[in-house]
This record gives structure tokens, C-alpha cells and sequence, in this order.
């Protein structure tokens, strides 16, 4: 059984609100979980702050016993130091345009 962590959706339409849990890879995505490890809320406050709920020492713990976390999950846990934070997934070079850039023929 591949563990994974990943956000369940919860709230409204246009108004979300995740749960991030410790789930079984095949179970649905707001299915059947292990146990809750945080909330994330993405719509910021009047005062622009994105809520953000870890329970850091049980993430510690699954992530121990093998636990993948998905593309956001690690994302979030990278900006709070718990993994270190993801590869960028851009390149430099790229963002120059064609002409400016040396050749290295």
C-alpha cells in the first residue's frame, strides 16, 4: 500500500478549502483517508494571509515510513522547512530571449 499526502477538497464552489491527509494512493481524492495532518485555506483574509494548519510531527512521521507527498503537498511543506523545498521547474536561459543569448557551440 503506497501512502500518499495530498489535499481533499472541501467548501463551495469558488471558494476552497483543503484538508491535507495521509491517504491510500487508489482511494478517491476526497475519499477515504488514513489520518488528517493540516489544512490549507487559499482564499487570503481582508488582511492577505493564506491560512496554513501542520501537524509537524505526524508529517515528520509518515514522511519516515515512506510516505510520498503530491506536487503541492511538497511544495507547501518546502516553504516550511518540514522538506526541502521542490526543484524549480523553470529554467533560466529560457526567460532571455533567442538573439541575447551567448552561444556555446
Amino acid at each position: 500500500m503506497v501512502v500518499r499526502l495530498r489535499l481533499q477538497r472541501f467548501g463551495r464552489k469558488h471558494s476552497p478549502f483543503y484538508r491535507m491527509v495521509a491517504a491510500d494512493s487508489r482511494a478517491p481524492r476526497d475519499g477515504k483517508f488514513l489520518e488528517i495532518v493540516g489544512t490549507y485555506n487559499p482564499i487570503a483574509t481582508s488582511a492577505g494571509i493564506k491560512e496554513i494548519r501542520l501537524k509537524t510531527d505526524r508529517l515528520r512521521y509518515w514522511i519516515s515510513v515512506g510516505a510520498q507527498p503530491s506536487d503541492r503537498v511538497a511544495w507547501i511543506l518546502g516553504k516550511f522547512g518540514i522538506l526541502p523545498p521542490p526543484p524549480q521547474r523553470f529554467s533560466l536561459q529560457r526567460m532571455v530571449p533567442k538573439k541575447d543569448r551567448p552561444e556555446d557551440e
